[in-house]
């Protein structure tokens, strides 16, 4: 078979100008990127590095890095780069962050569960306690600059209440740090009708009654289905009064399942760049799929730049010895999660 799949998109993604814009104008941090040694993340984090969004910490196999480099055609000499292998590399990067010498944490050639079980976990030291994480990704339509802010697409597994909730207020934050002083949320159900038998119909219903009073001056309603999200002329259709139809800004995703096909959907069937991040950890972590280009990883340089605490001046500097690499240390626990951590902010392999 010679004809392209017409289901995927005819065009490759780029990165919204108005998003660099907007994240050039802030603190530039270093950039851990876990399991560096391949084209697409290190082609994505030298472009992010020649944007001015990334002063780039190379870890991984330092071998496989280096000849990636030679590959692709940068000169990596006078950048840190520590040797940690394999599942080594994630833990490496968290007691980085823990210790101030890095200001964001990038995915590179490393599964989802992996990366995100060396940095998430209490052990760890990147959440306080009780802290919920959430990801969310900014996506832009081909020709238009007007970001969806979709969460949870790629880190909560099956999320109760409470972390949909966290979900959501980490994504109504990022709006505003992206110009949207009245974000518009729609929670995602297969329905608008609340049914018992419909369990995230109910739930929906329940996190849009705690946002009237938690979340001012945003606007959240659920349940909606999709075409209520996305269309006014099937509102009007349906008699269904609402802001957010045809005109939101944040939607929440009932669970990974749903969300990281909208995702995939979206990149890959659309054309759509879409730029993901974990918020509500020390530092922002940079989460693509393995699959996505550098124009998307781009993207997820400049988000993190937005959506984090802009005070990446007083990082730590990494010291290089002579011959340009920085020994891995130890000392970051690597655990295993549980049920709690799991609901609460952990992964499972789908990335």
């Amino acid at each position: 078979m010679t004809d392209r799949y017409p289901f995927l998109a005819a065009s490759e993604p780029t990165c919204p100008p108005s998003l660099l814009t907007r994240a050039q104008g802030l603190p530039r941090p270093r950039v851990a990127l876990v399991n560096a040694g391949a084209p697409n993340p290190l082609q994505g984090i030298r472009e992010a590095s020649e944007a001015g969004l990334a002063e780039p910490v190379l870890i991984g196999d330092s071998d496989k890095i280096k000849a990636t480099a030679k590959e692709i055609g940068w000169d990596i000499a006078g950048l840190p780069l520590i040797h940690a292998p394999k599942e080594s590399a994630a833990p490496v990067a968290a007691e980085m962050a823990r210790g101030g010498e890095v200001g964001a944490i990038m995915k590179g050639q490393i599964h989802t569960s992996t990366f995100l079980k060396g940095l998430l976990p209490s052990a760890a030291g990147l959440r306080e306690k009780g802290t919920r994480c959430g990801h969310v990704f900014h996506i832009t339509m081909p020709g238009s600059e007007r970001p969806l802010l979709l969460t949870d697409a790629a880190l909560n597994v099956d999320p109760d209440v409470e972390t949909r909730q966290a979900c959501l207020s980490h994504a109504v934050t990022l709006a505003r740090k992206l110009g949207i002083e009245r974000p518009k949320a729609g929670i995602l159900a297969p329905t608008e009708d609340p049914i018992p038998t419909v369990p995230n119909t109910m739930e929906a219903q329940e996190i849009a009654e705690w946002a009237k009073s938690a979340l001012p001056g945003a606007v959240v309603q659920g349940p909606m289905a999709m075409d209520l999200i996305l269309s006014k002329a099937a509102a009007a259709a349906k008699n269904y009064e609402s802001e957010v139809s045809g005109d939101a800004d944040i939607m929440l995703t009932p669970n990974i399942t749903t969300g990281n096909a909208l995702f995939k959907l979206m990149s890959f069937g659309m054309g759509c760049c879409c730029a993901g991040v974990v918020l509500g950890a020390k530092v922002p972590i940079l989460l693509t799929s393995r699959a996505q280009g550098a124009e998307e990883r781009i993207a997820s340089a400049a988000l993190g730049v937005i959506g984090g605490r802009h005070d990446f001046g007083g990082q730590r500097r990494v010291v290089l010895d002579q011959g340009g690499a920085v020994h891995a240390c130890s000392g970051v626990g690597f655990v295993g999660l549980g049920d709690r951590d799991r609901r609460a902010g952990a992964a499972e392999p789908w990335g």
